[in-house]
C-alpha cells in the first residue's frame, strides 16, 4: 500500500527570535527538517511521496530543498495544523493513507513513521495516532479513551481545553498520525475554528473518525515527540542528537575522550579502533579510517582520513582533504583540497591548498603552498620522499621532483626536479663588528 507523507512546515516560529523558518534551523548536524525527511525516506513506506506544507520562508526552505522530489505546498494564511493539511489535500488524496507529521521533531525515527503506516493498514482504522507517557508532564493534547472499551479513543483534549480530571492523563498526544485519507477528507470538511486560536485543529478530526474507528500508537522513545518552540529546546535536542551519534561510535569500535565535548555530524563516518580525544569536530561527509588518532581539538570537515594516520593537535582539514594511511598531520596545519600521501607527515604550522603530496614525504613547519593569484587557484605537486624545508614559500603552479630538496626559507616558483636542491632566498651576508659598533653608537647619544 502506497503511503504518501505531510511534513508540516508552515510556522514562523516566533520564539525563535530569527528570519530563518524554525524548521531549517539545525540541530545534530542537520536542519530538523532534513532529519525528519530523513526518517521518512529511511522508513521505506513513502517512496518519494512526500509533501512539505511551508507558508514563513518558503523561499529559504525551496532552496533547502532544491534537487529533491519532495512536493512543496502552500499554506497562506496559516490557519492551523488542519488548514495546513488541508491545502495539501489534492496531493495526498491519490494515495490510500496519509501520515502526518511536525518538521520541528528531529528525535522522530523511520521506525515510528513505518510502524504507523503499517498499523492502519492491518487494523483498517480510519487513523492511527502516536501517543507518550511520559515521566514529567508537557503541554500536550490528552487522549481521551472510552471507559468501557479502553482500546478506542474517542478524542484528543488540548491541554488548554481540558478539565481538571483530563489534565490528570498521563497519556499524551504526540503529533504523528496515519490516515485513511478518504476518510480524513471527511473529516477536514466538518472542522470548525471554536477553540482559543481560532483554528483548524487536525486534533479535532480524531473525535470525527473515532465511530469508524482510532488506534493509539504507543512510542517507544517518548523523546521522539519533543518539539522546538525556543533556542534553549533546540539545544537540548541538539545535545540529544550528538550524544546518539557518539554512541553510535563507541558501540561500534571507537574511543571517545570526553564525549560530552566532540561534535559529530550526523553523516560522519569512522573506523574502528580509532581514538577521537577532547574538543574534536568531526563535521559534513567525513570518513576517518581504522586505527587513526584524531586529536583534541582538531576540526575536520567533509575530508577523508585513511587508516593509521594522526590528525591534530589543533589540526584543520577542510573539505576535499584527503589523508594516506599512516600519514601525520600536526599541530596547526590546515589541509584543503588536498592529497597527503601515505606515511606523508606535516607536523607543524603549514597550509597546504590544492596539492598533491606523495609518499612519506616531509612539509617542513611554516611551510605555505600559495594556491591563489587573486582569481584562480593553482596546484602544487610535490613528489615521493621530498623533503621542504622550514618556512618554505611555494608558489603555485609548481612542482617539486621525487626525492628533492628544498632548502628553508625558500621562495619557489620554478620547478625543482626530481633529487635535486632548490634554494630560493636572498644571499646572507655577515658584518663583522657592526653589533658592537652599533651599541657604542647609541651609548654616545
Amino acid at each position: 500500500m502506497t503511503t504518501a507523507v505531510v511534513v508540516l512546515a508552515a510556522g514562523k516560529g516566533t520564539r525563535m527570535h530569527s528570519r530563518l523558518p524554525k524548521v531549517l534551523h539545525q540541530a545534530g548536524g542537520r536542519s530538523m527538517l532534513a532529519s525528519v525527511l530523513k526518517a521518512a525516506g529511511d522508513s521505506g513506506v513513502a517512496g518519494q511521496n512526500t509533501a512539505v506544507v511551508a507558508g514563513y520562508g518558503i523561499e529559504a526552505i525551496r532552496a533547502a530543498l532544491a534537487g529533491s522530489e519532495v512536493e512543496i505546498v502552500l499554506q497562506e494564511p496559516q490557519l492551523g495544523t488542519g488548514h495546513a493539511v488541508l491545502c495539501a489535500q489534492s496531493w495526498w488524496k491519490r494515495h490510500p493513507q496519509v501520515i502526518v507529521v511536525h518538521g520541528d521533531m528531529p528525535l522522530l525515527s523511520a521506525a515510528t513513521i513505518g510502524g504507523l503506516a503499517r498499523a492502519r493498514s492491518e487494523s483498517g482504522a480510519a487513523a492511527v495516532l502516536a501517543t507518550a507517557a511520559p515521566a514529567e508532564p508537557r503541554a500536550y493534547g490528552r487522549i481521551v479513551r472510552d471507559r468501557e472499551r479502553p482500546e478506542r479513543v474517542l478524542r484528543i483534549v488540548e491541554e488548554k481545553q481540558a478539565t481538571a480530571e483530563q489534565l490528570k492523563i498521563r497519556e499524551l498526544n504526540a503529533g504523528f498520525y496515519c490516515f485513511e485519507t478518504a476518510a480524513l477528507a471527511e473529516a477536514l470538511a466538518q472542522l470548525g475554528t471554536d477553540n482559543p486560536h481560532g483554528e483548524y485543529y487536525l486534533t479535532d478530526t480524531i473525535a470525527l473518525l473515532a465511530p469508524r474507528g482510532v488506534v493509539a500508537y504507543p512510542l517507544e522513545d517518548d523523546r521522539e515527540c519533543l518539539g522546538v518552540n525556543d533556542r534553549a529546546e533546540l539545544a537540548e535536542l541538539d545535545s540529544d542528537l550528538r550524544r546518539r551519534k557518539v554512541a553510535a561510535l563507541l558501540k561500534a569500535g571507537v574511543s571517545v575522550q570526553l564525549p560530552d565535548t566532540v561534535v559529530v555530524d550526523p553523516e560522519v563516518e569512522v573506523g574502528e579502533d580509532t581514538v577521537i580525544e577532547s574538543g574534536v569536530q568531526l563535521l559534513g561527509a567525513t570518513r576517518i579510517g581504522a586505527g587513526c588518532r584524531i586529536r583534541a581539538h582538531s576540526v575536520v570537515e567533509s575530508a577523508s582520513v585513511e587508516d593509521g594516520a594522526i590528525i591534530g593537535p589543533f589540526a584543520r582539514l577542510r573539505e576535499g582533504a584527503v589523508i594516506g594511511a599512516g600519514a601525520h598531520i600536526g599541530n596547526f596545519v590546515e589541509v584543503k583540497k588536498s592529497r597527503i600521501g601515505k606515511g606523508s607527515k606535516a607536523n607543524h604550522l603549514a597550509y597546504i591548498g590544492d596539492a598533491v603530496v606523495g609518499e612519506r614525504a616531509n612539509i617542513g613547519a611554516g611551510t605555505i603552498t600559495c594556491n591563489y593569484d587573486g582569481v584562480h587557484k593553482h596546484s602544487t605537486v610535490i613528489g615521493d620522499g621530498a623533503f621542504i624545508g622550514s618556512n618554505s614559500t611555494l608558489v603555485a603552479p609548481v612542482e617539486i621532483g621525487a626525492g628533492a630538496y628544498v632548502g628553508a626559507g625558500s621562495v619557489i616558483t620554478e620547478e625543482v626536479p626530481g633529487d635535486a636542491l632548490g634554494l630560493g632566498r636572498a644571499r646572507q651576508a655577515v658584518k663583522p663588528g657592526w653589533a658592537a659598533a652599533r651599541r657604542q653608537t647609541v651609548k654616545r647619544k
